[in-house]
């Protein structure tokens, strides 16, 4: 969705209202479809003092396998869009600014890009999760398994001294 900015950076205390909804149930995100509803984004870019600033709330359901034990788990999330858009720089591009080509938001592009950036870096089915035993593959949530766990031959030795 492309967003014409030109009359919000002529005018001061200008605004435009944004209520839409965005489709990434095709996008694969670490071999999943993990968007199974839209994204829902409300909010508003404002020209306040000069300022053209962007204010979006981004509300989604996220489905995807827990990273320790693989059960599908499903969140409701909320992610907060706050970006001052420019024309150009006149300094060096810190990351500070989103520029704004030609007066025209690729607001798609930004809202997933922030997204992505908003995801944990693991995904958790609870956070205490036990995860899968690594010999037998049974799910440690559920109560522990009788696997024998292996010494670490680097600890042998100290084994041997608490036999003595």
């Amino acid at each position: 969705m492309i967003i014409e900015l030109e009359n919000l950076f002529e005018n001061e205390g200008e605004k435009l209202s944004i209520d839409q909804s965005f489709d990434f149930s095709g996008e694969e995100l670490n071999g999943v479809h993990p968007f199974v509803s839209p994204v829902k984004v409300k909010g508003e870019i404002r020209n306040r003092a000069g300022i053209v600033s962007l204010h979006l709330r981004a509300a989604f359901t996220y489905q995807a396998p827990c990273d320790r034990c693989a059960a599908d788990t499903k969140r409701d999330m909320l992610t907060f869009l706050e970006h001052v858009l420019v024309t150009h720089l006149d300094e060096e591009d810190t990351g500070e600014f989103i520029i704004v080509e030609g007066m025209r938001l690729d607001l798609t592009a930004l809202v997933w890009e922030d997204i992505l950036l908003s995801l944990p870096t693991k995904f958790l089915c609870r956070e205490d999760c036990k995860g899968l035993c690594p010999m037998c593959g049974k799910n440690l949530n559920d109560g522990s398994c009788s696997c024998e766990k292996p010494i670490d031959p680097r600890l042998e030795v100290l084994r041997q001294l608490l036999d003595q």
